[in-house]
Parts: C-alpha cells; sequence; structure tokens
C-alpha cells in the first residue's frame, strides 16, 4: 500500500484534497466475546482498529467514521432496568446521546494516538449526530426492532406494565423490549460534518443511525423511542457530504449467495441492478447483510460515479486498490 513515510515529522499531514470516504462500524464489533464486554476490553479494539483507519489517512483519504452502538446500547438500557426503582429510566433517544458520547471519546482518543504514533498532525473530532425521521413513519405503528438484553417473559412483562414498552420473543432466545425502526430523512449536523472534512478534520459522527428525532410544524425537534439503522444514516452522510466511497465493515470480507451451503459463493463486483435483484431475492439476512446491500444502493445511486464496499475492518487498507470486499457501483 502506498502512503506517507509514518517516520517523517510532525508536520506531515495527509492531503486535505484527498478522496472523501464514510466507514461504518458495527457495534458488535467492539465485543470480542461474553468474558470482553467491559470499557477497557471495548477500548482495546478500538486501538486494534485505529491503525486500519489511520492505514486510509496515510494513503490521502479524508475520513468521517460512523458506528453502530447495539451492545453499548443495551449496556445502558439494563442499568436503567436494574436501577429503575431508584432513578428514572432513560429515554431511549439519551440513550443513542450517551453511546454517541463514550464510543465517539474511545475514537477520538485512539485514532488521535495512532496519527501521533505516525507523526501525522490531523484533528479529529466526534461530533454528537441527530437524525431526523418522519413523524408519520409506518414503522412507528409497528415497534419490531429488538433491542437491550434478553430477559424471561415474566422480566418483560414487568417492565411492559411499569415502563410501557412493547415486546417480544426473540428466536427463541428470550424475550426483548421492541422499538420503531423508522428511515433517516435528514441528518441535522451534516453541514457541520461537510465544513470539518473539508477542512481536513477526521470526523467521528452518525453513532447508533443517529439520536432519533422529529421536527413539530415549527421546525422545532423533539426525541423519539427509536433506533435508526446505521447503515442507512451512513448513507445519507456520505450522499450529503460528496462521499467518494461508503464502506460498510461486518464479520465477513464478502457477500456470499447460497451462504452456507455446497453452493456458497463470494461475490466480488455487483452493478446497480445486480445489486437490486439481490436484495429483493430472499438470499440476505433481513437483520444483516440485506440493510447494508440496501444502504449502499441508496447511496450509488444517489452519487453516480461513487462507490460502495462491504469488507471486514482489518482488510481496510486494501480497499484503495479494491483488493477486498463486494463492491456495489454504476
Amino acid at each position: 500500500m502506498t502512503g506517507l513515510d509514518t517516520t517523517s515529522g510532525a508536520d506531515d499531514a495527509p492531503r486535505p484534497d484527498g478522496k472523501l470516504a464514510v466507514v461504518a462500524l458495527g457495534g458488535n464489533v467492539l465485543i470480542r466475546d461474553a468474558g470482553h464486554q467491559s470499557i477497557p476490553d471495548q477500548y482495546a479494539i478500538v486501538e486494534e482498529l485505529a491503525p486500519h483507519l489511520v492505514d486510509l489517512v496515510a494513503d490521502g483519504w479524508r475520513l468521517v467514521v460512523t458506528h453502530g452502538n447495539g451492545p453499548q446500547a443495551g449496556f445502558i438500557m439494563r442499568r436503567s432496568e436494574l436501577a429503575s426503582a431508584e432513578v428514572a429510566p432513560v429515554p431511549l433517544d439519551y440513550v443513542v446521546g450517551d453511546t454517541q458520547g463514550a464510543m465517539g471519546y474511545m475514537f477520538v482518543k485512539a485514532l488521535a494516538n495512532e496519527l501521533h504514533r505516525r507523526g501525522l498532525q490531523l484533528p479529529v473530532v466526534a461530533v454528537v449526530t441527530q437524525a431526523v425521521v418522519d413523524a408519520g413513519d409506518p414503522a412507528f405503528g409497528h415497534p419490531t426492532k429488538p433491542v437491550g438484553t434478553f430477559l424471561d417473559e415474566a422480566t418483560a412483562r414487568h417492565y411492559a406494565d411499569t415502563l410501557g414498552w412493547t415486546i417480544a420473543e426473540d428466536s427463541g432466545r428470550g424475550w426483548r423490549r421492541t422499538v420503531p425502526s423508522p428511515i433517516p430523512v435528514e441528518v441535522v449536523e451534516l453541514p457541520t460534518i461537510a465544513a470539518l472534512t473539508e477542512q481536513g478534520t477526521l470526523v467521528v459522527a452518525g453513532g447508533g443511525g443517529g439520536i432519533p428525532v422529529v421536527r413539530d410544524p415549527e421546525g422545532r425537534l423533539r426525541g423519539v423511542e427509536a433506533v435508526i439503522d446505521k447503515d442507512l444514516t451512513s448513507a445519507r452522510i456520505a450522499d450529503g457530504i460528496g462521499a467518494d466511497l461508503l464502506v460498510l465493515c461486518t464479520g465477513v470480507e464478502r457477500v456470499a449467495i447460497d451462504f452456507g451451503t455446497p453452493r456458497q459463493r463470494w461475490l466480488d463486483r455487483l452493478g446497480l441492478d445486480e445489486a437490486r435483484e439481490l436484495a429483493d431475492s430472499g438470499q440476505l439476512g433481513e437483520g444483516s447483510m440485506k440493510p447494508k446491500v440496501e444502504a449502499l444502493i441508496d447511496f450509488v445511486q444517489r452519487r453516480p460515479g461513487a462507490a460502495g464496499v462491504i469488507t471486514t475492518p482489518d482488510r481496510l487498507s486494501g480497499v484503495p486498490t479494491r483488493r477486498t470486499g463486494t463492491w456495489i457501483s454504476a
């Protein structure tokens, strides 16, 4: 991989006019296993991710890093449940805000340390990000997105009665709270994110899909109880800031068809029509790979000439030369 000499002086920095990429990381990527869920454990993973992200910076890319927050939001909600007899529960929009602050701090610190280690001068900042959804979105009438920890039925029903939850049994693993998952229609802080990237700042934004808010008839913002798909929000940010590339990181390096069967085949490149056909085929997991492919389709069709790729975080250095991932372009 070509890049800057990482042993050079502190005055060296990536070109501010380099290509612009949005890299989306899942919240699950910070959880190694059930025995490593603490804050120090999660930060250790962020430290492992930072060099892969800075590889792109050293190769001349300007970056916006987005991230999921599923496990982290679940931990906050569980603490809130356990403490409900002592303190008021944390509303879900504030849960997302909490995770944006804490996880943003993790990424800013780890990225700044890695840049410093390589002698690269580059400001890093996390932006608390609100995502506007339509109050009339049909998702509000169908709160089907599971959030939080798995509970036994009696406990789940207790919280439903006392806290007004909607609950559902989740895949035979227990009961969970369910909330709406509306489509993001606007990212409130988009102009700020764009201005920062134009100045050469490495930005962390859109955590957890953004804090879910709606606008009232007077244009005022109000938080709502919902969870927004972080890949869809990442696509909105990428389109809004004029990104050349949207990278969605997941647990597998490529998309596969006939996954887990003797006919399994990994895909390297897809045109828009092929990607749409695949998304509609039933081949992709509804809660995993399908939303990622749909987010890339949404981005690429809005920005002809741009591209999207699905890969793993440890293969990010192969992105500039397209040596990794499943690529979607027009």
